[in-house]
């Protein structure tokens, strides 16, 4: 993220080109404390929680709500209806549900994620795996400079694929639908029209792959979830469905592609770290976990909503106030992993201990599966590729243009079989 100036008692101005966040999140950290008040794109007030202990109490905490029902300024007329981030507020989903909602709507999609249902998924991730490890291969292989794309080639298409068939998605709308959640969700520099443009297209799309599954239903979650759709008592409305699916399909592999791609960038960069899982002296469990820490996928998410006036880290966010969950200046902070906080470390004791999968009522329940992913692939890919090394500096790597999520756009890599 670009640095505005700004001083410790006014609000941080946010930089919607967003970019690498730790520069700033170390400096937030250091003028503000655990929680600043900072100031949306299109001039909304808002928060972000900044560290490790500040964070994990805050999206713990009983008066702390998902739904935008408890964000007086997107109904009162002070936010217009284009603004850009309206599509997290009012999406209905469990992601939005509070309290009972969002117990009935997390039971219904839970059954799909439980360790038994995951570790069913092994065999055909790994079958992915060897695939797309193959096309990588290929693809260098069939370039001049013998470099490739380990972005679009392996990391993209991986948990992209794994996520489609649980939904039962099409092959044939798979690449649309990366290019539209990157622009609903992950874009945070666009026109309010064409954000909005993008969501309707996404909305679209999505009601088309439900009734496809409608139409054709089978042993994938849209299915299971259109049977309860439609079944008795209605426990599933027809917005809930398409924002559920929505949730899953971003959530399902945009994290897990930034997980890859940033632990392959930190491994490149540390191998002396790698070298330590290479020789069996550290697990590719804990490669991810330490990668979720230091270079989170996820880095300030939006929304959470103090229902009344809070106290948090020194900082008061009064009642309705929209605020972020700054994962990555968490996994940063010093104050919880240590003066070294700052240094890719595989072997640390806290590394498991990070929240970028949430914490409390809403942690993510994917977590099992983005971990299993992102171990196959890792392991996979370096057993293969011991020798593999970034074709440029990272330094030099094009970061989105988001602040809320954490990733560069492209990863060229050069495959040197050791």
């Amino acid at each position: 993220m670009s640095p505005v100036p700004s001083t410790p008692s006014t609000p941080y101005v946010i930089d919607p080109a967003g970019g690498c966040p730790h520069a700033l999140n170390a400096r937030l950290r250091a003028e503000r404390g655990a929680a600043a008040q900072v100031v949306l794109p299109g001039g909304v007030p808002g928060a972000v929680v900044l560290g490790h202990e500040a964070l994990k109490e805050f999206l713990a905490h009983p008066d702390v709500a998902k739904g935008a029902r408890h964000f007086p300024a997107l109904h009162d007329g002070t936010i217009p209806a284009d603004w850009p981030l309206r599509v997290f507020a009012n999406a209905q989903g469990m992601h939005t549900a509070d309290d009972a909602d969002h117990r009935r709507l997390r039971s219904l999609v839970g059954k799909a994620f439980t360790a038994r249902q995951v570790e069913r998924l092994r065999p055909r991730v790994e079958e992915l795996t060897v695939g797309l490890l193959d096309d990588l291969d290929r693809a260098a292989a069939e370039a001049p400079d013998g470099v490739a794309d380990l972005y679009t080639h392996f990391a993209l298409p991986l948990p992209m694929n794994v996520i489609c068939e649980l939904l039962g998605v099409d092959p044939e709308h798979r690449e649309r639908l990366h290019e539209l959640t990157n622009t609903v969700i992950i874009a945070t520099d666009i026109t309010p029209a064409e954000k909005m443009a993008a969501l309707q297209e996404l909305i679209a799309l999505t009601a088309t792959i439900a009734e496809a599954r409608r139409a054709n239903p089978g042993e994938d979650l849209t299915s299971a979830l259109i049977a309860v759709r439609e079944g008795d008592g209605d426990r599933l409305s027809e917005l809930e469905l398409i924002g559920t699916m929505r949730l899953m399909l971003v959530a399902g592999h945009e994290t897990t592609l930034n997980l890859v791609v940033n632990a392959v960038r930190a491994l490149c960069a540390h191998r002396e770290q790698l070298a330590l899982v290479l020789e069996g002296k550290a697990s590719w469990s804990d490669v991810v976990d330490e990668t979720l820490r230091w270079d989170g996928p996820v880095s300030w998410f939006p929304f959470r909503y103090p229902t009344r006036d809070l106290t948090v880290g020194g900082t008061v966010i009064p009642q309705g106030t929209p605020v972020f969950a700054g994962y990555t200046a968490a996994g940063r902070d010093e104050a919880f992993h240590g003066p070294d906080a700052d240094r890719f470390d595989i072997t640390r004791p806290t590394a498991a201990r990070h929240l970028s999968f949430g914490h409390g009522a809403h942690y993510c329940m994917g977590a099992p599966l983005a971990r299993m992913e992102a171990t196959i692939a890792l392991e996979r890919l370096f057993t293969r590729f011991p020798d593999l090394d970034l074709a440029v500096p990272d330094a030099e790597l094009p970061y989105q243009r988001s602040f809320i999520s954490n990733n560069v756009t492209t990863l060229p890599v050069r495959l040197v079989r050791g």
